[in-house]
């Protein structure tokens, strides 16, 4: 299974990105797809998730400003970020729990300047 992630880059306090992560292979196989983050310093942490059947899962420090949704047909999982603040920054990474395994993406890198 490939991730191919794409989205992340420089953007200002308060403003908005829009992350995408396209996996390969069987849509049916693919369980959930998420996104994690992991800031200098710290932990991996989860940002978002959504099972099949559009099931989320949010920490609590994004809910009401992050917006995780699937395209089932391109096997594609997005992350809408909105109202982002300098502690958002991280490299975030794609992960999708497959029938096969568990996969990561590459990451791509969020950086929030005040």
């Amino acid at each position: 299974v490939q991730l191919v992630e794409s989205g992340g880059g420089l953007v200002q306090v308060g403003g908005s990105l829009r992350l995408s992560c396209a996996a390969s292979g069987n849509r049916f196989d693919i369980n959930v797809m998420g996104w994690y983050r992991q800031a200098p310093g710290k932990q991996r942490e989860l940002v978002a998730t959504m099972a099949r059947g559009s099931l989320t899962n949010y920490a609590d420090s994004v809910k009401g400003r992050f917006t995780i949704s699937r395209d089932y047909a391109k096997n594609t999982v997005y992350l809408q970020m909105n109202s982002l603040k300098p502690e958002d920054t991280a490299v975030y990474y794609c992960n999708v729990d497959h029938v096969y395994g568990n996969y990561w993406g590459q990451g791509t890198q969020v950086t929030v300047s005040s």
